[in-house]
């Protein structure tokens, strides 16, 4: 294993150390010093081969811990840096064969190895532990276990897919390796991937006294029939189930098959490692693990050389990038968020101060109208606490501290004392600034001029929100996607007025609620109701033009969107996705025109799932698992389907949707609403489920090539009218010669 990284003797012994402890138990730690968060380098790995090979000569060492020399982090993960290196496949199949032969030593080892876990333990970092014999966690938030090669779009390399399956059993391992979810130390002692979770001060003393007892167990060398079973029986009839169907070869070609389909179902076909990841595991089974192993790397090699996996890496580089961007805020400090205030206790807003109580240390106040409203805020985050709860993901006693950290009012003099108020109530422009209002007055009386005020609004300009405040400067928008739990990116919108220091506080918020944040400039719309909203007008065109309700959806989910625009504006709100149209046509023109389709089921009451109604019924009986489409949607659309030829099929569905969606996000980058591609892809991708396999908007032009883009923008435009004009960014770059002035990246 080698790079362009000098590596001797004097980097691995910075690199690792070897404690010697009584009874002949060895401990080794190691580790990143110029890192944060430990991760597999080409150096670390070598070293601890080295290591490993020292230990091996030592014959007074009778058992070896393993642990990292960072608190709160063992490993997590392979460096993706590495993957980027790879242009053949073969190459990168034998550096992964050669770290999965270095990862046997520690494997070989004849005395006990127990793998101390503190921190992230993840990917490559798990694979390190599953060749361990046994594996002892610190019961702290920090300790994570997942396997999220498949979020890469790789599979795991360094014999994952053959260890955990054969640690937790098929259905768990599969369950991890697909989806990529973290566990718990709980929730990974519940399914044995783990032997125990003690207090942190105590990990260290309970895996020396393991390792003194601890058996040799090598997962690839020795069936775990008997561990596979205790786990089984402790999950009860399903878990016995499970394990009928694991230990015999029909049953696994039964599970192997279901996974399939299931996945499938989820992933349309577009994410490749999924797949593999399937038949590496049934390889293993099959023809025994050493052929897992080398089905193994040949999958890394031909997938980390695809298309699917650059655009996946590409997602994950851009928010470890955004994790560090400045935001042009110079040398301001954010200021300290102790107390947050939350005004508007729906969902928006509950959402809002859970994620703030879960990720923050700040003491959250929720303010309603109303004590019910209140009472609805409090129970939903109460609600999403105890799912956790029960599913072992957070401990009781820290669900009451969050919970201690919550109060509620009705009264706005209670708000003067918050550092920062995120407002999250209708989209009501008189409304936002009568709060702005009531906040700053409430501010001046507590004597906290600093106050932050932030509009979680996703259309309404907010300039015009702060146009009567007395400090402009203090406003920014925070823009946070539903439901707010789940939706990882946060749209920050700045004016001309906002302060550096109001903006970094806002970026150090969002980013403390575990959020991917990015920086646009008020302007309508923004960066993702903009970019959406020719999208969301598109479907409702072809809709008028003769497509059904189901194909529109269809094709766009089958293409790669996670929701069909349809459904999408059923779940928004048929009236509040319409709402913004006006101003966007009013700013941009008849390319940002609403057809009038949208008007009808607005008068005809048809607003979508909170009415009962929208473009598909939701109050009648599903049919095969799916929503029958709203009868009622017939003598609407009657006049408007006479198009005289030929009901779009689902190419041009998927085409002109599509287009909308790219061309608009090209405007915005050639109007600076977006500072640069990168946040556009982030925006489309985590925000609006933008076709993750592609990378985004702009990383798509770039996978299609400038000139299919323009071409096809240019022959939609002929077609169907000037709203596909392709915007000057596109045109400037089409018109260049030089290779790299044709593409957004390089």
């Amino acid at each position: 294993m080698n790079d362009a990284t000098a590596f001797d003797a004097a980097e691995s012994q910075a690199l690792t150390t070897l404690e010697h402890h009584t009874g002949g138990i060895a401990v080794l730690r190691f580790g990143l010093g110029d890192r944060r968060q430990n991760v597999m380098t080409t150096a670390l790995a070598e070293a601890l081969v080295e290591r490993i090979a020292q230990v091996r000569a030592d014959r007074d060492i009778r058992g070896l811990v393993l642990a990292s020399n960072k608190s709160g982090s063992f490993l997590a993960g392979v460096d993706t840096a590495l993957f980027d290196g790879f242009t053949e496949a073969l190459a990168a199949e034998q550096r992964v064969r050669g770290l999965q032969a270095g990862l046997a030593g520690l494997a070989t080892l004849k005395i006990p190895v127990v793998a101390a876990i503190d921190g992230g333990c993840m990917g490559g970092g798990l694979e390190l532990a599953l060749v361990c014999d046994a594996r002892v966690a610190a019961d702290t938030p920090a300790t994570r276990f997942a396997m999220p090669e498949v979020k890469l779009g790789l599979v795991p390399i360094a014999g994952g897919t053959q260890r955990l399956p054969r640690l937790v059993g098929i259905g768990d391992s599969l369950d991890l390796m697909l989806t990529g979810r973290t566990l718990s130390p709980v929730q990974a002692r519940t399914i044995g991937l783990i032997d125990a979770h003690v207090p942190a001060d105590e990990l260290l003393d309970t895996a020396i006294a393991r390792a003194r007892r601890q058996a040799k167990r090598d997962l690839l060398k020795h069936g775990s029939w008997r561990r596979t079973l205790q786990t089984r029986v402790s999950h009860g009839r399903a878990g016995m189930a499970r394990l009928a169907l694991e230990d015999n070869a029909p049953g696994r070609h039964l599970l192997f098959a279901q996974a399939r389909t299931r996945s499938r179902a989820r992933s349309g076909g577009h994410y490749p490692a999924i797949d593999r990841i399937i038949d590496v595991v049934e390889i293993g089974y099959q023809r025994g693990t050493n052929a897992g192993l080398m089905a193994e790397a040949k999958a890394f090699g031909e997938l980390v050389t695809g298309e699917v996996s650059h655009a996946l890496r590409h997602i994950h580089h851009a928010r470890q990038t955004l994790k560090k961007a400045n935001f042009k805020t110079g040398n301001a400090k954010p200021h300290p968020v102790a107390r947050l205030g939350v005004l508007g206790a729906g969902l928006m807003g509950a959402g809002i101060a859970s994620v703030s109580l879960d990720r923050t240390a700040a003491a959250v106040q929720l303010k309603d109208v109303d004590e019910a409203g209140l009472a609805r805020g409090r129970a939903h985050i109460e609600a999403g606490l105890a799912r956790r709860v029960d599913r072992g993901g957070l401990a009781g006693e820290r669900r009451d501290a969050r919970l201690a950290r919550l109060t509620t009012t009705h009264r706005d003099a209670d708000l003067g004392g918050c550092d920062l108020i995120i407002e999250a109530v209708y989209e009501d422009l008189a409304l936002k600034q009568q709060m702005l209002a009531a906040c700053e007055a409430a501010a001046d009386e507590a004597g906290q001029s600093d106050q932050v005020f932030a509009s979680n609004t996703s259309s309404l300009p907010i300039r015009d929100i702060a146009a009567r405040a007395a400090r402009p400067e203090n406003v920014v928008g925070m823009h946070y996607f539903s439901p707010v739990e789940k939706m990882p990116l946060l749209e920050i919108i700045a004016t001309e007025q906002t302060s550096r220091k109001t903006l970094a506080t806002a970026v150090a918020l969002g980013r403390a609620q575990g959020k991917t944040v990015i920086v646009v400039r008020d302007a309508p719309g923004f960066y993702t109701t903009r970019v959406l909203s020719p999208y969301l007008n598109e479907a409702a065109r072809l809709l008028d033009e003769g497509a059904g309700v189901r194909a529109i959806d269809d094709a766009l989910t089958q293409a790669g969107f996670p929701v069909g625009p349809l459904t999408l504006l059923d779940e928004i709100g048929v009236d509040v996705g319409i709402k913004v149209g006006p101003i966007l046509e009013a700013a941009f023109g008849p390319r940002m025109a609403v057809p009038a389709t949208s008007a009808a089921l607005i008068e005809a009451g048809f607003l979508g799932r909170k009415s009962g109604a929208g473009f598909y019924d939701y109050e009648g009986a599903k049919k095969r698992g799916q929503r029958p489409v709203n009868a009622g949607l017939a003598s609407l659309l009657a006049p408007s389907q006479q198009t005289g030829g030929a009901y779009p099929g689902a190419q041009d569905i998927v085409d002109r949707a599509t287009m909308a969606f790219v061309n608009e996000a090209a405007h915005c980058l050639t109007e600076g609403v977006i500072a640069d591609p990168l946040q556009g892809d982030i925006g489309a991708v985590l925000g609006l489920g933008f076709l993750p396999f592609t990378g985004g908007p702009f990383r798509y032009v770039d996978r299609m090539g400038i000139d299919y883009v323009v071409k096809t923008l240019t022959m939609l435009a002929d077609l169907h009218g000037p709203r596909f004009t392709p915007a000057p960014v596109l045109q400037t770059m089409a018109a260049a010669r030089a290779p790299r002035q044709r593409r957004f990246y390089a």
